[in-house]
């Protein structure tokens, strides 16, 4: 299945509360016949779009090729958080890579947040940046948890941004009632995505960025020069940057044997005006303790955006609201009469570790995904990263290409089978607390 097609219209955002609140420009011309650049980008997303914004700031000539529109993907439809360290915490991290080393992906996940943050600043992108993430738990060992998990960040790594709250602290944070409490971190943001997308997009080409929207890359060869292939034009590049995530299809065996696509959907409420309160009474952003994880914060306008819900295949299904509004009336029953006005899906991509993937798949080829849910950050580095590799930099994408990404098993053949047996276990998990 070509997920590029199997869910949206062609060469269209898909219908969304950040599409309604965006200035959409006019579409850059598809690809016709053959040209030549130093880089070509496949992928108009985050890590597109920061590798080619900094390949071109460097005074290198890049041609981005996006099959639908900039922004288009994951990177202008999640949830908007702009987390801190990378997507698992740093205590799993330790016990994962050790303490050495797991200091040295602290940094990496910082300077991924300090260079978002910079992006918004430098090219005056109007996107809503907004400071205070926040974890949620269940339980009380999932406060005590938290509570440890503040001080060991603030003794070991000197992060003084974490504030761990439980019972009626917590409540004037998060009114919800299925939570016992949890941590907010002053450091992390939220942010509107399509319109930090849409930014870079902008940025991209004042820097003299080609961009070729309404252009699909059905093959890339790698060479001297390599060659990247569209239905109607070709590229040669002396590289080839691999920026698809979870619309990468047959492009790299390599890549796709360990990065997953999955399906996420968020739902927006109408405006809630005084109700907020029932909600958010502070304007943080919140993700839970589910392994299928609940997801929401206001936006500017005062409505719920929540993104949650199960998915067991790459189809959406038709009923989104239907979908979403179970664990977000789970989580705030109170809105049981609140109306829904947007409704939208999108695939993200993961790995076994939840850990991004970087490599190289070709001598003349990188690529990069596979966030997690952590990509507003994660995969705006990325970009920077891949970009600094072909200058000559290579230690951050180094770093980050060592991490453990092993392969899903199976390999596409039982791709959806293994997706639909994963989720299904769980979401039986997360229903008995176990």
């Amino acid at each position: 299945m070509n997920l590029l097609h199997a869910n949206d219209a062609r060469g269209a955002y898909p219908e969304s509360w950040y599409a309604a609140t965006s200035e959409l420009p006019e579409a850059e011309p598809p690809l016709r016949g053959e040209t030549r650049a130093d880089v070509c980008v496949v992928g108009g997303g985050y890590t597109g779009l920061s590798a080619a914004l900094h390949l071109a700031e460097a005074g290198r000539d890049v041609v981005l090729l996006e099959a639908h529109r900039a922004g288009f993907g994951a990177s202008g439809r999640n949830g908007g958080q702009l987390g801190s360290g990378q997507r698992v915490d740093q205590l799993s991290l330790e016990k994962m890579l050790g303490a050495h080393e797991a200091r040295r992906y602290w940094a990496l996940g910082e300077e991924a947040k300090a260079l978002v943050k910079s992006l918004i600043a430098r090219h005056g992108i109007a996107c809503n940046l907004t400071p205070g993430v926040a974890e949620a738990v269940s339980s009380d060992t999932g406060v005590r948890d938290g509570f440890d998990h503040a001080e060991h960040m603030e003794r070991v790594y000197g992060y003084t941004h974490l504030e761990a709250l439980r019972g009626e602290d917590w409540r004037a944070v998060c009114a919800s009632p299925a939570y016992r409490g949890g941590v907010i971190d002053h450091d992390a943001a939220h942010l509107h995505p399509l319109r930090f997308a849409l930014g870079l997009r902008a940025a991209c080409l004042a820097a003299g960025v080609r961009i070729h929207e309404g252009s699909e890359v059905h093959h890339v060869e790698d060479g001297s020069p390599a060659l990247v292939q569209t239905d109607a034009g070709r590229v040669t590049a002396e590289h080839v940057i691999l920026a698809c995530n979870g619309y990468l299809g047959g492009l790299s065996g390599q890549v796709a044997a360990r990065v997953m696509p999955i399906n996420n959907f968020i739902v927006a409420t109408e405006p809630l005006g005084e109700r907020v309160a029932e909600v958010l009474p502070r304007d943080v952003a919140v993700a839970d303790d589910k392994f299928v994880v609940n997801y929401f914060r206001l936006s500017e306008d005062g409505r719920l955006l929540f993104g949650g819900g199960e998915s067991y295949g790459y189809r959406f299904p038709k009923d989104i609201r239907g979908l979403v509004s179970k664990p977000m009336l789970e989580i705030f029953p109170s809105l049981k009469d609140v109306a829904l006005d947007y409704a939208w899906g999108g695939t993200l991509a993961i790995t076994m570790k939840r850990l991004p993937y970087l490599a190289r798949p070709g001598q003349r080829i990188l690529s990069a995904s596979g966030y997690s849910g952590h990509g507003v950050g994660s995969a705006t580095q990325a970009g920077k990263l891949m970009a600094d590799a072909i200058r000559g930099e290579t230690d951050g994408f180094d770093a980050m290409a060592a991490l453990p990404t092993p392969r899903f098993p199976g390999g596409g053949a039982l791709r959806t089978p293994l997706l639909v047996l994963a989720m299904s276990w769980y979401a039986l998990r997360d229903r008995l607390g176990v």
